[in-house]
Order: C-alpha cells, then structure tokens, then sequence
C-alpha cells in the first residue's frame, strides 16, 4: 500500500459517494487506474464494505450502553459469538483481556429494552457467568474513519 492507496482509503471514509473521477482529481489519477487501485484494495480486503452513518436517536434508538461479559471457560467462545452475531441491537462485539471475557456496544430504545437484552439474552446464553453495564450519558467523540498515516507523513 502507498501514499495514494492511503489517501484514497481516507477520502472513501470521509465521503463514501465520492466518484471515482472525483477521487482521481483528488490524487492525481485517471479515473481508471484509481478503479484498479480500489479494487485491488477490495480484493485485498483493506475495504471491505461501504456504508451510511446513522443518527440512531433519529431511529428511536436513545440509549447507548457498553456492556462487559463474563463468560465461564473458553469452549463457551463461539456459542457466544454465534448469539450475539445475531442480535441487532448489538453494534460491537469485542473479545477482550481483563476482568470480561466480552464487550459489547449496544443501542435499545430505552432502560426497558436494555434489561429485556440483558436479562432475557445475554444472560440466557451458555457460559455466561455476568455481566456489567455502562449507560452512555452523552457521546463526546464517536469516529469510524481509520487512517494509515501515510498519507499524513508524506506532507511532513
């Protein structure tokens, strides 16, 4: 990957409608090279998919929480994962060292919602020996763009 795979991978994240002939005004190219390029980086599965943000408050979605799971022995792994691969409320779900075994970002609707999750599922699937939960209050800087620096470092 160069500098211009790393500019392009950056200019996709900030605006993933971008054409392809606006991304090559951007980097110097032809319209038709950096179509190559982007799919080598698909193929490569450096991007691997496009999406939307969205206001999930704007969807009735009010209430973000962060949840830790404990989970009882390590053959309880992929039941879990297999579960919670299924549940939509489920934005995140990160194996982790430490105290939880699992983290978990989640969006409900409200507190009630969020206990029928907790109560009636993730505390219902084998292996789960508790959990812990953390309401978001207010989000002060939530960001998916993953920048490579090289694009950075070739301007330093």
């Amino acid at each position: 990957m160069d500098v211009i795979d790393s500019r392009l991978i950056d200019l996709l994240q900030e605006n993933g409608r971008a054409t392809q002939l606006e991304l090559a005004k951007a980097v110097g190219l032809s319209q038709p090279a950096v179509a190559e390029r982007i799919r080598k980086l698909e193929d490569r599965g450096v991007i691997t998919g496009y999406t939307a943000r969205i206001d999930a408050i704007k969807l009735g979605l009010d209430l973000t929480a962060f949840i830790g799971v404990g989970i009882e022995h390590p053959k309880f792994f992929d039941g879990f994962t297999k579960k919670v691969m299924g549940l939509e409320e489920v934005l995140e779900c990160h194996r982790v060292a430490g105290e939880d075994s699992y983290l978990l970002k989640v969006k409900t609707r409200n507190t009630r919602s969020l206990d029928r999750l907790l109560v009636e599922v993730l505390r219902t699937i084998p292996g789960v020996t508790r959990t812990h939960t953390t309401i978001v209050l207010s989000s002060i800087k939530e960001e998916t763009l993953v920048r490579s620096g090289l694009a950075e470092d070739s301007h330093a």
